[in-house]
């Protein structure tokens, strides 16, 4: 198929983007990378009137590494943060993310911004947003607010974001200190194609191999990744061994509400979710024993 016909206009500066939005509303379009757009709407599932393309915006292309943050422009390629070693050394679990996002030719165009925007319940980026706490900037004419993940993705590509907005920059919270540990795991029919479940934590343990600091979450199961800081909180204070990971696991999994289709049902995948769960626990939790003294890993 091929897409409906639409108007293109590419915006010189946000202000014109942001412009733009407000004039045409609903029937108005963002493209950057286009890595998911563009196929739906070749398939017709989505007929916007107007493509407005942000992809060349200065603004939303930086990217840095501050004290407690890393901030990066929602225009920034994935591939762009690949290549950034110093940044992905401050985010492990975003580097151990970007590892199972599509394939190299998709990661080449597709952006961070297009990604958490698009909300995907299979994607990556939103899990590693989610699990970490990700602050999301959002700016329309004369405002600008920020909302945390865990708010921002609302379910199956339905997001916070309204229609006169546009995602200008996020917000990756770094952990501090040594003994930081990250994990990320899914499982596909092939590689590249969207998860069937995935799973991500970030574990924070000291010399003695005891747990002070854990995020954790799972994705493609819900129409939303999903995070358990209660779970979480059962693992500060303990020594993650195979059957503390397992019962964390399976109580996240009991938590989430999959579907059923040709490919597993709605029991199957929730088991999934678990058995990658206690995958990505005790890849982290090994990890502490492995890396050196202050190291961080992916």
């Amino acid at each position: 198929m091929k897409a409906a016909s639409f108007d293109y206009a590419r915006a010189s500066d946000l202000e014109h983007a942001l412009a733009l939005l407000n004039q045409h509303g609903f029937d108005a379009k963002l493209i950057a990378g286009g890595q998911s757009l563009v196929p739906m709407m070749a398939m017709r599932l989505v007929r916007p009137a107007v493509l407005v393309d942000i992809h060349r915006l200065p603004a939303l292309r930086q990217r840095r590494i501050e004290a407690q943050q890393v901030r990066t422009g929602a225009a920034v390629r994935q591939r762009e943060l690949e290549d950034d070693a110093g940044l992905l050394a401050a985010l492990p679990l975003l580097r151990a993310a970007l590892a199972w996002v599509g394939h190299t030719q998709t990661r080449n165009r597709g952006t961070v911004g297009g990604s958490l925007a698009h909300a995907d319940p299979a994607a990556e980026l939103p899990l590693a947003a989610a699990v970490l706490g990700a602050t999301l900037h959002l700016r329309s004419q004369g405002a600008e607010r920020g909302v945390a993940a865990a708010d921002f993705f609302q379910g199956a590509m339905a997001t916070a974001l309204h229609e006169t907005e546009v995602l200008v920059e996020i917000d990756w919270p770094r952990w501090e200190g040594p003994g930081v540990h990250s994990a990320f795991d899914e499982v596909a029919m092939r590689q590249g194609d969207f998860a069937m479940a995935s799973a991500a934590c970030q574990l924070q343990i000291d010399a003695a191999g005891v747990c002070r600091r854990a995020a954790l979450g799972i994705g493609a199961l819900d129409g939303a990744p999903r995070v358990f800081p209660a779970l979480s909180a059962q693992l500060i204070g303990q020594r993650i061994d195979a059957r503390l990971a397992r019962d964390v696991a399976q109580a996240a999994a009991a938590q989430t509400e999959p579907g059923s289709d040709l490919h597993a049902d709605a029991d199957y995948r929730r088991e999934l979710g678990a058995v990658l769960m206690v995958r990505v626990l005790m890849q982290a939790s090994a990890a502490a024993t492995a890396a050196p003294t202050g190291a961080a890993t992916p």
